[in-house]
């Protein structure tokens, strides 16, 4: 029985119709040089054949497509224009999702293409942020991550890719391209095309012919489409709990060290308490992880990639800090708890700055800004309230008004950061249109969380800890209300990181008029 494909290009044959190249028609690789895809815009019909091939070719199921055709319009009738762009993975010279995979699965060939190695992929979908043109896609039926690898195998036999092979029109082509040369001279004249991020972010290779004299109006034919991001609710705790930690472990190393809040003694409970945020955090986020199995192979890539660092990190500040339990518990040496504390705090701090970058990433405006690292730090404050309730629960009393007050400072500092957030989308002209996105996500559809969260910090960041330097020495009324702080300022965290992913919209290709970008 034949395949559609195969009963599609014997009803070319027999009606004369053009088929695309069977064999690939390029000379030999020299040094230096690379293959890539040509798109040409002028001949493209919109036919989508190049997407029903890939799948075929690919045993893709419908909603996992590697090619996609997106479509523009621009003019005023009738001198209407219509532009489509058929893209799959553009083979980057410098690919973001080779550098940000922390398991090293993709491997750039000598041929230039990009492949990802599925067997060793364990599906955090870093590389599915990091890519500017959204083009690595998760399969959620296996677990990993998958993407266009130039059908390399048909290659080697001598033919061409099925996307070139099934195109009616001969608008795909693979060709050869001198790296060097098309660094220098070409990538900004020939790579870009209407509503693509900037070539030069990851050095794409694929080559646009595009329609002379297109009209200034351009639009994308689904900006009409706007849909919340995935809510990431493992990261959402993950993040939050583990910030939490390093902010209660400096309220315990500091209390300790430096006597900076009036400690008489700190205690094993208060350190377990303090490390006990992480130990549930960390665990959670292999839930986000499609072969949770795998996660510890997320530390290989420490060279280049943040979330290795991350893992790593934070996995030794996690167990560090478990240590230092043990030393309060076994009531080791002072000195040695105090080096152990200073190592583990620097470990921590370093673990945050590594968890902060995951997100710096080029293809998420609204991510890419200092905000986040200042927010992500900013979370301590909540740490520092739990120790705060802590020392009223041991008796003492002398150290809550310090660890308060450092706690409103911390909570005021998180108040500005998320005003700058704010303000920001409105302000930063760089990736505007993505910005604005977001802005209308955080107003339109999250606008009661966006209240909710912003009215929690003020209540649990500010308010009930003044509420319990008024009843100060009321011991129970001052730990109940130093309790419902930490509740308070804590789920006023988890409701901003739950709008932080939501509220993400990614740089990445036009869309169709009615499934939009395909990506989620």
């Amino acid at each position: 029985m034949q395949t559609p494909l195969e009963s599609f290009i014997e009803y070319k044959a027999e009606t004369g119709m053009q088929c695309g190249n069977y064999s690939i028609d390029v000379p030999p690789l020299k040094e230096g040089q690379q293959y890539r895809f040509h798109f040409d815009a002028v001949k493209c019909v919109g036919c989508r054949c190049c997407e029903v091939a890939c799948n075929e070719q690919n045993n893709n199921p419908a909603d996992i497509k590697w090619r996609r055709v997106g479509e523009m319009e621009g003019g005023e009738f009738p001198a209407f224009t219509q532009l489509l762009n058929s893209m799959s993975c553009n083979h980057c010279i410098d690919p973001e999702c080779l550098k940000g995979c922390p398991t090293n699965s993709y491997i750039k060939f000598d041929n230039g293409i990009v492949f990802h190695d599925d067997d060793v992929c364990i599906g955090c979908q870093y590389c599915t942020w990091n890519c500017p043109y959204q083009v690595p896609v998760f399969n959620e039926e296996r677990g990993i991550v998958t993407k266009c690898h130039m059908c390399h195998e048909r290659l080697e036999e001598g033919q061409s890719p099925a996307c070139v092979q099934a195109c009616p029109a001969g608008a795909i082509e693979i060709e050869v391209v001198d790296v060097a040369e098309w660094l220098e001279k070409d990538i900004d004249k020939e790579a870009n095309m209407p509503f693509l991020p900037d070539a030069r972010i990851t050095n794409s290779t694929t080559r646009y012919t595009l329609p002379e004299n297109l009209p200034k109006n351009m639009k994308e034919m689904d900006e009409h489409i706007l849909k919340p991001a995935h809510k990431e609710m493992p990261l959402v705790f993950m993040t939050v709990l583990t910030q939490i930690s390093l902010g209660g472990f400096f309220a315990l190393f500091a209390g300790d060290f430096l006597s900076l809040f009036g400690f008489e003694k700190t205690n094993w409970v208060m350190a377990l308490l303090v490390m006990l945020p992480s130990a549930v955090g960390l665990p959670l986020s292999a839930l986000h992880l499609g072969r949770p199995g795998l996660a510890i192979t997320a530390m290989k890539n420490l060279k280049t990639s943040w979330l290795s660092r991350e893992a790593a990190a934070l996995g030794a500040f996690t167990g560090l800090m478990t240590l230092v339990v043990a030393l309060y518990f076994f009531d080791v040496s002072k000195g040695l708890r105090l080096l152990v504390e200073a190592v583990t705090f620097g470990v921590g701090i370093y673990g945050i700055y590594a968890q902060s970058m995951i997100y710096r990433l080029k293809a998420r405006p609204s991510w890419n800004r200092i905000t986040t690292n200042l927010k992500f730090f900013g979370v301590a404050y909540v740490g520092v309230f739990l120790v705060a309730f802590l020392a009223n629960v041991f008796g003492e009393t002398q150290a809550v008004v310090p660890l308060l007050s450092v706690g409103m400072l911390g909570a005021l500092s998180q108040l500005f950061f998320t005003y700058e957030d704010l303000r920001t989308l409105d302000t930063l002209e760089k990736d505007r249109y993505q910005l604005q996105r977001s802005k209308k996500l955080l107003e339109e559809y999250f606008g009661g969380i966006k209240i909710a969260r912003l009215a929690s910090l003020v209540v649990g960041g500010l308010f009930l800890p003044l509420l319990a330097l008024l009843f100060l020495g009321n011991g129970d009324v001052v730990t109940f209300i130093l309790l419902l702080g930490v509740v308070v300022s804590a789920t006023s965290e988890l409701m901003d990181r739950f709008l932080f992913y939501t509220t993400v919209v990614p740089l990445g290709m036009a869309g169709g008029f009615f499934v939009g970008k395909q990506r989620g």
